[in-house]
Formats: C-alpha cells, structure tokens, sequence
C-alpha cells in the first residue's frame, strides 16, 4: 500500500481542546483502518507542526479523503505527502531515459 506522511498543525479549536487530543488521535487511528489503511506513526513534534502521522491507505483518493475528514473537524490543518520508498524510487529511476 502507498505510504503517507501527515503533516498536522493545531487550529484554536485544537489547543483550546487540548486535553481531548489524546481521544482525537486515537480515533483518527482507528477512522484510518476503516478506510482500510493503516497508522504507522504518530509524533508530537516541536516546530512548524504539531503532529507528524505516518500511514498506508489503499490509493491517493482514499487518503485525500481520509485527510479532508479530519481537517473538517476542525481542530487541526492537514498537509499530505506522498512518501515512496527507496526500492519504489530506484524503480523510478531505472525508467529514465
């Protein structure tokens, strides 16, 4: 499965309700597997960011859509990267001319 990287920024509903994150979090988990991906991980991270999740879903649309979820719920903004591995980027490279 395609492998996603979440970037996560808090919005004022987020840190005003910030002690129900931990909740929050754990059902965005379990929101993941019903759109039949997967969590990796989650980091809270200092800087630019709050959070740092890393997944796999089935294809782009269902993590866009898993994505818009969240974000709709409006406690954070959401940036999506796709991430591929070393062996899907050496394919990529074997097919340049």
């Amino acid at each position: 499965m395609p492998t996603y990287i979440g970037l996560y920024k808090l919005t004022d509903q987020g840190v005003k309700n910030i002690k129900d994150a931990p909740a929050r979090l754990e059902a965005a988990f379990k929101g993941a597997e019903k759109w039949g991906g997967k969590a990796i991980g989650l980091y809270v991270v200092m800087g630019e960011y709050d959070y740092v999740a890393i997944g796999e879903f089935p294809s782009d649309e269902v993590a866009t859509t898993f994505a818009l979820g969240i974000s709709s719920l409006g406690n954070v903004r959401t940036t999506t990267l796709r991430a591929f591995t070393k062996e899907e980027f050496a394919a990529m490279v074997k097919k340049l001319p």
